[in-house]
């Protein structure tokens, strides 16, 4: 940046100043001179701006009968005496103006000789109350200078040192008197000399002040890194001329730890908040570490990785630590913030179970239940972070320098750990992030804990429910049959299918589901199984026999139970079918020509409502026609409609001549890849006459 440039007439030559200064120009002193007889014998433009006489006005008359009121006529008279004889006087004195009124003028009085030997008064004056307010400027300014806790320096306009006050001295680390005439980077090169110099050139250039600009670095007070905050202001005479330019300096380095503090809770802060979004939205425990790792990385450290016990994530699995210390872990979750080899070379592989050593950091975490805190990372903590000495110097590679480990736990109950390293961030973990990690475990551990409740209930219940399903044959006299059952992903409901042998060769079709999930809607759904079977011995028509299963489905758990169900009687003999349903879908026909349609018969109400009658629809059941009864987990999802499943479940069957099976995992696949409801399917074929038998 150019240096800049001054006013006209402010350069040096050979020494001497072409352009004054302004202080007298502010001050305007007055000049006179008195003979020896008393009376005017010089007068200065400035006394006339200040008394309002004209020099023609003034020289040649009697200055005190001028100048002086009566009653300060003698004092006036005596002091004259005393500047004759060679005394110097300095004072204020009235004088009064040529309106009349008297000014208060401050004089510096001494005696002047002539060539002939003639005595004369000489006398510079200005106004007083001027002289006053320049004093309190300047006294002013020495306080708020030499005072001030703000470090003031003032440079010339070559940028050397011209004044630095006590406040900038303890900043320095350097006096006075060894900056005077100085640069500032032969004082300080730690800072950064060239932004500063530049801030200052731009200053004197323009006229323009900075204001808080940032500076990072240390001066010879000490060798730690400060912030400061300067502030650039040209300096100018009254007349305008560049005289320089004065820098306030403060340390804000506590003010910028307290500000960084705060945008570190803030940060910390929208962390628990996005944790609370982001962490357990489903009830699978695999997909919570996921959870966790991405909520972790990278707002609190960059790599991250979630290791599970064995015997949370395998039922059979063992918590227990082995004879020498070591636990089964399985690891569950990896990430890192950057492209790197490390965590994948360092870490067990994800979903595959391991074996930790008692010197490892996570299983030390686990068996204290306590988090584990190292803000610096040295070797021997990287080999317990570390399975083994390669992956500690890969580890040491990536620039791990700071690790902290904290137990996932919930109900008071160690699941695993959260381990956490830092590469990138070159800040080392502290108390807060401590706090922060065990409240990012403790809202996972308990997602997972549920996870882990909720798969062994699940599991129960999809035991169950497989158990009480019918295990039909694939032909029953004159009807082929195919069947599916398929839990939902979330949770397991009661859906059930069923194959019944009734009189005279005819064939019971059922499918129902009962309203609700888990264990209870598993338990419903085998006493409705149950009772159907029981109630198709009488050889009831559908009607009736879903009117005793309404009468039953009331006095079964609570009085909230309701359950669907469709029961279709099949006589290939006569090829006819009757159905009746209690609020389920409908099935769907296929004729033996390939064209699939859903029956029309009243829809009823669900088991369990009572009072509303069940009605019977009868239809033909040509040879090869095939039926379709299905749940609604088939044809009804967040991203699909009944109506369109229905469409899609006449679309897959039309002129479909695939066997049974293969139909049935067409249908699966083109509709239900991952179902949000369990799923029942029931296929069942009129054989030809020629395969009956």
């Amino acid at each position: 940046m150019p240096e800049p440039e001054t006013r006209a007439g402010s350069g040096r030559q050979d020494g001497i100043t072409a352009a004054p200064g302004g202080l007298l120009d502010v001050l305007r002193v007055a000049a006179l001179v008195l003979g020896s007889d008393g009376r005017i014998a010089l007068w200065s433009p400035e006394a006339e701006s200040l008394l309002g006489f004209t020099a023609a006005e003034a020289l040649g008359e009697d200055a005190g009968a001028l100048l002086v009121a009566p009653e300060n006529q003698t004092r006036a008279r005596e002091l004259f005496r005393n500047v004759r004889t060679g005394a110097r006087w300095a004072g204020v004195f009235p004088v009064r103006h040529k309106d009349g009124s008297t000014r208060r003028v401050e004089f510096r009085t001494m005696q002047l000789r002539d060539a002939d030997g003639d005595i004369f008064a000489l006398g510079l004056g200005t106004d007083a109350e001027t002289v006053r307010n320049v004093e309190r400027d300047l006294a002013l300014s020495h306080i708020l200078v030499s005072q001030s806790p703000v470090g003031i320096a003032v440079f010339d306009p070559d940028l050397r040192w011209l004044r630095v006050n006590p406040s900038l001295e303890r900043l320095n680390g350097v006096p006075e008197a060894a900056v005077l005439g100085r640069r500032v980077g032969e004082v300080l090169p730690a800072l950064d000399v060239d932004a500063i110099e530049s801030r200052m050139r731009y200053v004197l250039r323009t006229g323009e002040p900075l204001l808080d600009q940032q500076t990072v670095g240390h001066t010879e007070a000490d060798t730690e890194e400060h912030a400061f905050s300067e502030s650039y202001h040209r300096i100018e005479d009254p007349n305008g001329r560049v005289l320089g330019l004065a820098i306030s300096v403060l340390d804000v380095s506590e003010r910028e730890r307290a500000a960084a503090e705060v945008a570190q809770a803030r940060e910390r802060l929208a962390v628990i908040a996005d944790a609370g979004v982001r962490i357990g939205t489903t009830l699978d425990l695999r997909r919570t570490a996921r959870e966790l790792v991405d909520v972790a990385v990278p707002q609190l450290a960059d790599l991250a990785a979630v290791d599970a016990l064995d015997a949370v994530v395998n039922p059979g699995g063992s918590a227990a630590p082995r004879a020498d210390g070591s636990l089964d872990f399985w690891a569950l979750a990896l990430k890192a913030s950057h492209p790197t080899d490390a965590i994948e070379e360092t870490a067990d592989p994800v979903g595959q179970p391991a074996l930790y050593s008692p010197s490892r950091m996570v299983t030390q975490c686990v068996r204290e239940a306590r988090p584990l805190l190292r803000a610096h990372v040295d070797d021997t903590v990287l080999r317990r972070i570390a399975r083994d000495d390669a992956a500690a110097e890969t580890l040491r590679s990536a620039g791990v320098h700071s690790y902290l480990a904290v137990p996932l736990m919930a109900r008071g109950e160690v699941l695993g750990t959260l381990s956490l390293c830092r590469t990138v961030n070159p800040r080392p973990f502290d108390d807060q992030d401590v706090t922060l990690a065990a409240e990012l475990a403790a809202r996972a551990a308990i997602s997972i804990d549920n996870a882990r409740l909720y798969g062994r209930e699940r599991d129960i219940a999809l035991t169950l429910q497989r158990s009480l399903l019918s295990q039909a044959p694939p032909h029953h006299g004159g009807m082929e049959v195919a069947s599916r059952y398929r839990p939902a992903i979330s949770e397991v409901g009661g859906d059930w299918f069923d194959v019944l042998p009734l009189d005279d060769g005819k064939i019971g079709l059922v499918v129902g589901d009962v309203m609700g999930k888990g264990v209870h809607a598993a338990a419903i759904m085998g006493q409705l199984r149950t009772a159907t079977r029981a109630l198709a011995r009488l050889d009831l028509p559908p009607a009736e026999l879903l009117y005793h299963l309404d009468g039953l489905t009331a006095s079964l758990g609570d009085s909230d139970t309701l359950a669907t169900c469709l029961y279709v009687v099949c006589d290939p003999r006569r090829g006819r079918c009757e159905l009746s349903r209690a609020g389920h879908l409908p099935p769907v026909l296929v004729g033996p020509h390939g064209k699939a349609e859903l029956l029309d018969i009243a829809a009823g109400v669900p088991l369990g409502v009572g009072g509303v009658p069940f009605t019977v629809g009868e239809h033909e059941l040509a040879e090869g026609a095939l039926l379709a009864l299905f749940t609604d987990g088939l044809v009804e999802s967040h991203e699909m409609s009944v109506d369109a499943g229905l469409h899609n479940v006449m679309r897959v069957l039309d002129d479909t001549r695939l066997p049974l099976e293969q139909t049935c995992d067409l249908l699966l696949a083109a509709l239900t890849p991952e179902p949000d409801d369990d799923v029942a399917l029931l296929l069942a074929r009129r054989a030809n006459g020629r395969r009956q038998g």
